[in-house]
């Protein structure tokens, strides 16, 4: 069975590093905002290119505690992409804050920067894009849009470690740039860390205080903030992984580009490519009406996938007071019929090609029997 992700493998290379990294993080006695969690906040925003590194908890509290931090009038409006992954809505609504869904374009998935301003209203306070699957947004056009109508940027980077658009790397467009780092990531935790990244001195001290109980001294509280903190456990591990996440993301550009070259002549819909934008491939989804009958073909045939994500937002039980007899056409068609094929590190290029290969049964089976 090609599994869609083995964590196991993935953190395989890593064991003798981690173990290592370990005893010596037991001996230091040393366990909560420690040494390894400074140098991997270090690390990675010289990594982003961004002057600032906060470490959180976990991704939803990086996009909570960049909303938290905005102090944006309770009730504001922010807009998000209709078909983004629930973390992104629930955060503006913990945050107090009522979510604007916009759609997508169909060819990227991404928010689509020609109808942001259709939803702006006087309590438009933000807007919040996603970079899904890993590949980025438009955010030329976004940045303009925010500097026109004086709206924050806030960057959900969960998909997205060391995607860039025209050279710059994604997080450092808007005031925040939101990271996760959920063990199947790009560059993945051994369990839930999160992070954000900024220029704004001010802005990074107080999201030091707010994951802090909003403390900056203790005993001390500042602001009515939260326990968000980075494990330092999990720096240990994020610092020994990031030396290699430029290696990781182009193994997955070459799985990616298999499957470009595999399955152009195919009956499905593949992830655009755009210039200017470097896609990291965190989720390589295709379109097919036949979404569920492949799905299925390809398990019976030893292929795990997933579907990323088969209910949109609006249509969640829990969330349909926020979104009442709200339709968003674009994002329904890209839950129904979208599918992530695997494209793990764990993966090598021979087993993606045996996808491919699979693939291809499958639409030439389905032509006959129709």
């Amino acid at each position: 069975m090609i599994e869609y992700e083995n964590l196991k493998l993935v953190n395989q290379p890593y064991e003798v590093k981690f173990k290592k990294a370990l005893t010596s993080f037991l001996e230091s006695g040393y366990y909560i905002l420690g040494n390894q969690v400074r140098l991997f906040e270090e690390e990675f925003a010289k990594y982003c290119g961004s002057k600032f590194c906060i470490g959180v908890a976990n991704g939803l509290d990086a996009l909570y505690l960049s909303l938290i931090a905005l102090e944006l009038p309770k009730g504001a409006e922010v807009i998000v992409p209709s078909n983004t992954y629930i973390a992104t809505i629930l955060s503006i609504i913990n945050a107090g804050l009522k979510p604007v869904l916009v759609e997508p374009k169909l060819e990227t998935y991404n928010i689509d920067p020609n109808l942001i301003p259709k939803y702006i209203t006087k309590n438009t306070k933000a807007i919040m894009v996603v970079h899904l699957y890993g590949k980025p947004c438009e955010m030329e056009k976004i940045v303009a849009i925010g500097e026109k109508f004086h709206l924050a940027i806030v960057e959900d980077c969960a998909q997205a470690h060391g995607a860039k658009v025209n050279g710059k790397m994604v997080g450092n467009w808007g005031v925040f740039g939101a990271y996760s780092f959920y063990p199947t990531k790009n560059l993945g935790a051994l369990g839930d860390a999160g992070a954000i990244i900024t220029d704004n001195e001010d802005f990074a001290n107080k999201l030091k205080a707010l994951r802090n109980y909003g403390s900056h001294k203790k005993y001390h509280n500042y602001y009515i903030g939260i326990n968000s903190r980075l494990d330092e456990l999990q720096a240990l591990f994020l610092r020994i992984k990031l030396q290699d996440l430029n290696q990781a993301n182009q193994h997955k550009k070459n799985l990616a580009n298999i499957y470009f070259n595999e399955l152009q002549d195919v009956n499905i819909i593949l992830p655009i490519k755009q210039e200017g934008i470097k896609d990291v491939h965190h989720i390589f989804n295709i379109r097919t009406n036949q979404r569920d009958e492949l799905q299925q073909y390809l398990f019976t045939h030893g292929v795990k996938t997933e579907i990323h994500y088969p209910i949109p937002a609006h249509q969640q039980v829990g969330y349909q007071t926020h979104f009442i007899n709200q339709s968003f056409p674009i994002s329904e068609l890209i839950h129904n019929t979208t599918l992530s094929l695997p494209i793990s590190n764990s993966l090598s290029t021979k087993e993606i090609s045996k996808i491919c290969t699979i693939i291809k049964q499958f639409f030439t089976n389905y032509k006959t029997q129709c």
